[in-house]
């Protein structure tokens, strides 16, 4: 049966029950109201026949009937009652309305009224079944009970009026019922309007058509509606937000479930049609938000998420091996120029000018770990500094790791974990002095592990952080690089310790001042496909979520040096809100 079939006939059934046991209730209390109101009128009627001194002192006569039979007749017919009976005190009729009655006892016991009391009720007499009251007559002085007066209403005249009534009541019950079948047929009409005239197989298989839609692709969806609250996550998207499977972020405030970037991107749906690079947590997400109408209303946003983690990994790494390997096409070039400069003296025959040549070349560069490291025999942090220093060095930056640095190989899964944390922090840290130095500056790096923390600290002697921005810079989305630029350097460096080289008066200004140069004006973020503002909003989360410290000074170099303890131990990963707070991220 189809559900538009079911809805009518659901409602017009309840239409129907309503209206009848309204009809049965209203009936009812007609009734009622109708035998109150003979009921006033027959006790009315019975107690001023029995209070007439006419009727008092002609039952004390010798032909009472004569005398009380007319007055009777007179009120029975002014009060449309059946009947005015009354008796002496022996139940003899002395008025009735069929006169062959009158001197007859009455049918019905008189006991009641002749004892003092009043009697109410149905009874069948001689002219039929009737409703009456009976009331006692008292002689002048009130004490003696010298008769009877009984007044009654046939029951059939009852119904009768009853039923005059009841037209009326049944065409009201009628028209109602008819309105509600109306009315059941407009709702019926209006929710199949609202279900798009589709079926309940149809709306169930379209439901379970969306959830396995919506949980099986690989994207993570999260829909907002208009009042900011959370109305859809599925499976993915919990996984890259972090919820755990105890959560329930349906019916949640969005900026309970969301981090601050996002809550951003939301705002403002359909700004970034191919995406934006952003964190949630510490992973990399391509999100892209977009508007959610019906029938052209703004219903709310959808953002749409893809896990960018793994192959923003996978892009830092072929970054740096495509620096390694320009560093050694270089240097493989360098020692061909060299070796040609050699081989040439010894055709000349200018043997001893070749030796010369040889000892000033030198060792030409070695790319072995333990020359750049030796006190780290973690392998992949090794590596990491290793390729670092070779990317730098072709970039006319010095790299120098200080010979005090010691960590070593990673012996548990619990270290393992720490120097995977401590390589993100590393690449990061060393690739923003790296940008931050320039050609011809340095940058020097310390790592040292104890039986509590790791410390690490990282040197250039660029521009610095002016110390209004120091806390800014680890914001998600905050960069103080335009995208595709390098940092535009002086040509007059800022001096080392020590040295006498005067430095250019604009670095002189910034480390004094703590104004930004030019180039270092925040700028927003993270544009569709880059990843500013990344880096170091990464790190303070590794950093947080392990309880440990992070913060720029101002470095010995006279540029920015970043300092971090990571605790061998991590503690309970903060929540949501601590994290904004360590980051900046400030909830709209």
């Amino acid at each position: 049966m189809p559900l538009r079939v079911q809805l009518l006939l659901l409602q017009v059934v309840i239409v129907l029950a309503v209206v009848s046991a309204a009809g049965v209730v209203a009936g009812t209390l007609q009734e009622r109201q109708l035998r109150d109101a003979y009921l006033d009128r027959m006790t009315g009627v019975a107690q001023s026949v029995a209070g007439l001194p006419a009727i008092r002192d002609a039952l004390g006569a010798a032909d009472p009937s004569a005398t009380i039979q007319p007055i009777a007749e007179v009120i029975r017919e002014a009060s449309d009652v059946t009947y005015v009976v009354v008796t002496d005190d022996e139940g003899i009729r002395m008025s009735h309305p069929t006169a062959e009655r009158i001197g007859e006892r009455v049918s019905t016991d008189p006991s009641v009224p002749l004892s003092g009391g009043t009697y109410i009720g149905t009874q069948t007499g001689t002219l039929g079944e009737s409703w009456r009251v009976k009331v006692p007559i008292y002689d002048e002085s009130g004490r003696a009970v010298i008769g009877a007066a009984s007044v009654g209403i046939l029951e059939s005249q009852l119904h009768a009026d009853f039923r005059e009534d009841l037209d009326g009541l049944l065409l009201a019950l009628g028209t109602a019922a008819a309105g509600g079948v109306v009315c059941a047929w407009w709702v019926t009409q209006l929710v199949r309007r609202r279900i798009y005239r589709l079926e309940p197989e149809e709306i169930a298989s379209l439901l379970e058509t969306r959830d396995a839609m919506l949980h099986g692709i690989s994207e993570g969806v999260v829909a907002l509606d208009r009042t900011g609250r959370v109305a859809l996550v599925n499976d993915e998207a919990r996984r890259l937000l972090g919820l755990g499977p105890g959560e329930a972020p349906v019916g949640s405030l969005a900026t309970d479930v969301l981090d601050g970037q996002l809550l951003e991107l939301a705002d403002r749906p359909g700004d970034h049609s191919s995406g934006e690079l952003l964190l949630a947590g510490e992973r990399v997400l391509l999100a892209r938000a977009n508007p959610a109408t019906v029938d052209g209303r703004a219903v709310g946003a959808v953002l749409v998420l893809r896990d960018h983690t793994e192959l923003h990994a996978l892009l830092q790494d072929l970054d740096g091996a495509r620096d390694l390997t320009d560093a050694l096409r270089a240097q493989s070039h360098e020692f061909a120029n060299k070796l040609h400069v050699v081989s040439g003296l010894l055709e000349l025959g200018q043997h001893v000018e070749a030796v010369a040549f040889i000892e000033r070349a030198g060792h030409g560069g070695l790319l072995t770990a333990s020359v750049i490291a030796p006190g780290v025999h973690s392998p992949q942090v090794a590596a990491l500094l290793l390729a670092k220093a070779t990317t730098a060095r072709e970039r006319g930056i010095d790299l120098e790791v200080d010979p005090c640095s010691v960590l070593d190989a990673p012996g548990s899964p619990d270290s393992t974990a720490l120097q995977q944390d401590v390589l993100t922090i590393l690449g990061n840290a060393i690739d923003n002095a790296i940008d931050a130095a320039g050609p011809g500056g340095t940058v020097q790096v310390l790592v040292q592990e104890d039986d509590e923390e790791v410390v690490v600290l990282v040197d250039d002697d660029g521009p610095g952080v002016p110390t209004a921005l120091r806390a800014a810079v680890f914001r998600p989305g905050f960069s103080t690089k335009h995208a595709g630029a390098r940092p535009a350097r002086s040509v007059r460096r800022v001096p080392r310790p020590g040295t006498g080289t005067s430095s250019s008066p604009r670095w002189d200004a910034l480390r004094h001042d703590d104004a930004p140069a030019p180039h270092l004006q925040p700028t927003p973020g993270s544009d569709a496909g880059t990843a500013r503002g990344i880096g170091l909003a990464l790190v303070r989360r590794i950093v947080a979520r392990r309880g440990g410290t992070v913060g720029f000074t101002t470095s010995p170099l006279g540029g920015a040096r970043l300092t971090l303890t990571l605790p061998v131990r991590s503690s309970a990963a903060p929540s949501g809100a601590a994290l904004d707070r360590l980051t900046g991220t400030v909830h709209r």
